[in-house]
């Protein structure tokens, strides 16, 4: 079944049993949360090995998957002796960066928080992770690749000439400066008493190329040539180098490969062979923001998406869509503009916007009026008119004060192949057909409970909280949150009765109500289905909701059956 295709079959899919995998950041009983460590985006990429989060202290935090790696070499044996792999998923820490500060609109007199809106991974190049992120303003293209790192872990010091010419006496009775000097002699001099202090080199073997002047800043000397009592002053990377037989002084020589300072003899008659140093090949994760996409949004950022193309992306705000070329930071087109002459004449704005996954000139748009729009950019360059309009129709004795607040959608997601629309507003999941723009195909009720109590929900501004859906990668199954840190789980295909209602915990199963076992005929699905539990004033177990814990960001593995879901500033990862 390809992403989100519904299709009768006879025999509907078992619902999945969820179990926990684990849990970054959990929080210990009573421990008070932060405000900016509170997650609010979460994303994972095209692979499903790399998973995002950004929180409101504009941080990314990277995670890998690791279980993979643990049966690579052995994976296409075992399936041969037909013994199948099935572990879940594990990923672990891997590396996180500041991705936003916050910042003072001097010219609106405005403050900007570093808060992360969205996160979308872009292509993969050179073994290197790209993403985007944004806040309220503004935009950044991020790449994160591993770099080696040369290290000195030792020098290659013979022991046996710890010492050399140096009097172990003169170490205690005289008195040592930076860099092995004595007080009581000049900078520059050196015989055959010099001693180290304790702890230093006392025979430090140098590179053995030998030198003579040759071209600016390079220097070598001829065959057979030694550097005879010379005193090397390493400060940061600069080498000062002075020959006090020939009086030459050589001038300043970089040299990498020593990066502290150190103190060093050269035998008397320059007998010393010069021998490389030991160093460690260590790798780190760097970070480092390639592009920055800015001023050119009034209103406040709430969507990003990737083309299909690799190249253009889309930012939405609350009355203009614009599209960027990755490579291009200074210019964007504006490609959406519902702002109206007179602002007086504002009825909606726009909540959301998406690509198409595979048609790059396609992209959907919802509004707060409940309604999403398909766009052609084929059809004008500015996409005043649209391509298609999907909204639901309410009935007329329903309407209250509350009808538009709650229909206004928060998110959208297409899914796989791109047929299908999934969307969210406050009560509900809607699944929408591209060729069939008369209503949703189908219906689910996410906290029906709390309709009785909108009023209090308007109060406390509750009733404006925005919460995220996703679909499975396979399309079977769509996945939102709710209050109380609970999550639910449905199935889409033709008959499921599947309604799983699941807290972001060590048992997710703990407040596990019985699913209403309603038999859908094909026809009912088609039009609009409804399902959930329906008992007022109480969660899915009958016990009363919590509306300070709320579950609103979360994302389904893109080719298994695994959920990631943000509850705080903790991060719960499941698998069935």
């Amino acid at each position: 079944m390809n992403g989100g295709e519904v299709k009768g079959v006879e025999s509907p899919a078992e619902p999945l049993e969820w179990r926990f995998s684990q849990v970054f950041g959990e929080r210990s009983a009573g421990e008070e949360v932060q405000e900016v460590d509170i997650i609010s985006a979460i994303e994972f990429d095209k692979t499903g090995d790399h998973l995002a989060t950004g929180d409101r202290g504009g941080r990314v935090v990277l995670f890998e998957r690791t279980d993979k790696r643990d049966h690579g070499g052995y994976r296409r044996d075992l399936e041969m002796m037909d013994n199948p792999v099935r572990t879940h998923p594990e990923f672990r820490y891997k590396t996180e960066f500041q991705s936003h500060e916050p910042e003072f609109d001097y010219l609106k007199s405005l403050e900007i928080e570093e808060k992360i809106n969205k996160i979308r991974w872009c292509q993969t190049a050179n073994n290197a992770l790209f993403l985007l992120s944004t806040n309220d303003k503004t935009i950044k293209f991020w790449k994160i690749q591993e770099k080696k790192v040369k290290k000195i872990c030792d020098m290659n010091i013979d022991p046996s000439k710890a010492t050399g010419n140096c009097n172990p006496a003169c170490s205690i009775v005289k008195p040592y400066v930076t860099n092995g000097g004595c007080a009581d002699r000049s900078y520059g001099y050196l015989s055959k008493d010099f001693a180290l202090p304790a702890g230093s080199f006392a025979a430090l073997h140098f590179p053995t190329s030998p030198i003579k002047r040759r071209k600016k800043g390079i220097f070598e000397t001829s065959c057979g040539y030694h550097l005879q009592h010379a005193f090397i002053a390493l400060i940061a990377k600069d080498v000062l180098i002075s020959d006090t037989k020939s009086n030459e002084g050589i001038s300043k020589m970089l040299i990498k490969e020593y990066l502290f300072k150190v103190s060093a003899r050269i035998d008397s008659y320059g007998t010393e062979k010069v021998q490389q140093m030991v160093h460690s090949n260590e790798t780190s994760l760097s970070a480092r923001c390639r592009r920055i996409y800015a001023h050119a949004h009034d209103y406040h950022i709430n969507s990003i998406s990737n083309n299909s193309d690799g190249e253009t992306f889309i930012s939405a705000d609350d009355l203009r869509i614009n599209l960027w070329n990755l490579e291009i930071s200074n210019q964007s087109f504006n490609i959406v503009d519902v702002k109206p002459t007179n602002m007086e004449d504002l009825t909606e704005v726009i909540t959301s916007s998406e690509f198409h996954p595979t048609h790059c000139n396609m992209l959907a748009y919802s509004s707060s009026k409940g309604s999403i729009r398909l766009i052609d950019l084929r059809q004008s360059a500015l996409c005043d008119s649209h391509a298609k309009l999907f909204e639901g129709m309410e009935a007329p004795n329903s309407k209250s004060f509350f009808t538009e607040i709650i229909a206004s959608i928060s998110d959208i997601k297409f899914g796989k192949d791109g047929r299908y629309i999934l969307s969210r507003d406050y009560m509900n999941l809607k699944l929408w057909d591209i060729n069939m723009d008369s209503g949703p195909v189908a219906t689910f009720q996410v906290h029906e409970y709390l309709r009785p109590k909108l009023c209090d929900l308007y109060e406390n501004d509750s009733i404006f909280d925005k919460f995220e859906c996703c679909l499975s990668g396979d399309g079977t199954r769509v996945a939102t949150g709710s209050y109380s840190n609970l999550f639910r789980v449905f199935g889409c295909t033709a008959g499921s009765t599947e309604a799983t209602t699941l807290e972001a915990s060590k048992n997710p199963m703990r407040r596990q109500a019985a699913a209403p076992s309603r038999p859908r005929s094909m026809s009912t699905f088609a039009r609009v289905s409804r399902r959930g539990p329906e008992s007022p004033a109480v969660d899915a177990n009958g016990n009363a909701f919590d509306l300070s814990t709320k579950l609103l960001h979360l994302a389904w593995h893109p080719t298994e059956n695994s959920l990631a879901c943000a509850a705080a500033n903790s991060l719960y990862m499941y698998f069935a």
